[in-house]
């Protein structure tokens, strides 16, 4: 898949971004080798191969399970116009 001007472009005018000529260029020239990456990678046989959670063989670290920090829910909340429950109550800004 290759993209072209037009979509660096259109993909700008989403992202909101003003790029001048050479910067589309660039770009153009950037996602097209992501693009030409991502298909070489696809072709690669992974069959037979187990996904792996981290590329490192380690083992992780336990602590032990326990509260190491005082509540200050009620200090903090004590400056809030409105608190019920825990939760900070704000008006509603968006109209149904």
């Amino acid at each position: 898949m290759a993209l072209t001007l037009d979509d660096v472009e259109k993909i700008a005018k989403l992202s909101r971004l003003r790029l001048t000529d050479q910067e589309q260029a660039q770009t153009l020239q950037e996602l097209n080798d992501i693009f030409a990456m991502v298909e070489k990678m696809q072709g690669v046989d992974t069959e037979g191969i187990e996904p792996m959670a981290h590329p490192h063989e380690v083992a992780l670290r336990l602590r032990e399970d326990r509260v190491t920090e005082t509540d200050h829910a009620a200090e903090y909340q004590a400056a809030a116009p409105e608190v019920r429950n825990r939760l900070y109550i704000v008006p509603q800004v968006i109209e149904e």
